[in-house]
């Protein structure tokens, strides 16, 4: 199995290949579409790496894959879609749990709360068959209760939940975040793995100015990750964990990447003049405070 990775260094997004080098089966993992607020500028650099890859190496598509509604980026999903159309697109099933919440946010009237933008809702322990491949999903809410990883052969894809060992895991400070499942996500679910279990990470921040690193070890996590090691306890994490979320500035794209990817991904629908329109609360959290 071979895994090529692509890494967005203005959202610190990485977005993976993975296939099967015999039968050119594969899946794409967490796609970006490159959106610039100022301006509300859409272009297709990241887009385009993804198609040239896949066609330059005979990649037979099978599903386009989300570890859960991102709050940082854009995902390119209708827009791979549209190329592959063969490709299913997956996401874990408690997104509706999350639709249904920012659905009341945005005042989204148009939206389904019931998934349907998406091909599949994957389930915990599912096993799914993208041809040769062979991908079980794995249930880790904690930054929200939609998040998954999923686990191809020794490979991890996590997601958001856990980073390199010297960044530690995933904010819960979002709606329906929650500090104590991510911990049991983590320890019960995670650390269970066999230690030599390769990780590959949802995000690298390059802490301390380090060179960009995306892969560890189920068994280098247990003993290294900053925030989590195995014999931290969850009493502990959580105090630490709740007590940085507090102190996190908001994802500059967040509003716009909730919109869309609850969604399906890519922008909102066509309107008027043939555009696409975001539809953004102002003090989302104070309506009733103006300047």
């Amino acid at each position: 199995m071979e895994v090529k990775e692509f890494f967005d260094n203005r959202t610190f997004t990485l977005t993976y290949i993975i296939w099967d080098k015999d039968t050119k089966d594969g899946v794409i993992l967490d796609s970006v579409l490159d959106y610039e607020p100022i301006g509300s500028r859409v272009w297709p650099e990241s887009l385009n790496s993804y198609i040239d890859f896949i066609k330059l190496n005979s990649i037979n598509l099978k599903f386009i894959l989300e570890t859960h509604a991102h709050a940082d980026h854009l995902s390119a999903a209708p827009y791979l879609k549209k190329h592959f159309p063969q490709a299913f697109l997956g996401i874990g099933e408690n997104i509706t749990s999350i639709q249904d919440y920012f659905k009341k946010v945005f005042s989204l009237e148009v939206l389904k709360a019931d998934g349907s933008q998406f091909d599949y809702l994957l389930k915990d322990n599912q096993i799914i068959k993208a041809g040769s491949l062979e991908i079980k999903v794995i249930h880790t809410p904690g930054h929200t209760p939609a998040c998954v990883c999923y686990l191809i052969g020794d490979k991890l894809f996590t997601g958001d939940l856990l980073f390199m060992p010297d960044y530690g895991t995933g904010r819960c400070d979002f709606p329906k975040g929650d500090s104590h499942a991510l911990y049991r996500s983590v320890i019960d679910k995670i650390y269970s793995l066999p230690d030599s279990t390769k990780i590959y990470t949802g995000h690298d921040y390059m802490p301390n100015g380090r060179p960009m690193k995306f892969t560890t070890t189920v068994g280098d996590s247990k003993k290294n990750n900053i925030q989590l090691p195995y014999d931290r306890s969850e009493e502990d994490f959580v105090k630490f964990r709740e007590t940085r979320d507090s102190n996190l500035a908001a994802p500059k794209l967040l509003y716009q990447s909730v919109i869309s990817n609850i969604n399906g991904g890519g922008l909102p629908p066509l309107q008027e003049k043939g555009k696409n329109y975001f539809k953004i609360p102002i003090n989302i959290n104070d309506p009733g405070h103006l300047l």
